[in-house]
């Protein structure tokens, strides 16, 4: 009986620890982190056309893309980058920052 109380209680303490570190992690990864929502979501707003907001985020490919695309749609290609900047600016900055900076989807 004695070694099923002391075996409860090292798992109890076991399971703390675990939440303390994942708690202590969590935190360090979000303090550390930089969230470019604003401006990425104003400069895919106002310029988006020229893929600005990919190459703030870190999506050079993208980026070229965005500005090939604006190039032979003589300019119509830019509703992209205002689609983009309007959901950028919608979304909470913990979601942004999931999304576009940590999973990196680069498209919508």
């Amino acid at each position: 009986m004695e070694d099923n109380k002391n075996s409860e209680s090292f798992e109890q303490e076991a399971k703390n620890t675990a939440n303390e570190f994942k708690e202590s992690w969590n935190q360090s990864i979000n303090d550390n982190k930089e969230n470019k929502k604003l401006i990425a979501g104003i400069l895919a707003i106002v310029i988006g056309s020229l893929g600005i907001h990919k190459f703030i985020l870190g999506y050079t490919k993208e980026g070229i893309i965005q500005i090939i695309i604006t190039i032979v749609t003589c300019g119509i290609g830019g509703i992209i980058g205002l689609i983009e900047g309007i959901i950028y600016l919608t979304k909470s900055d913990e979601e942004f920052f999931q999304t576009y900076q940590v999973n990196k989807r680069p498209w919508f």
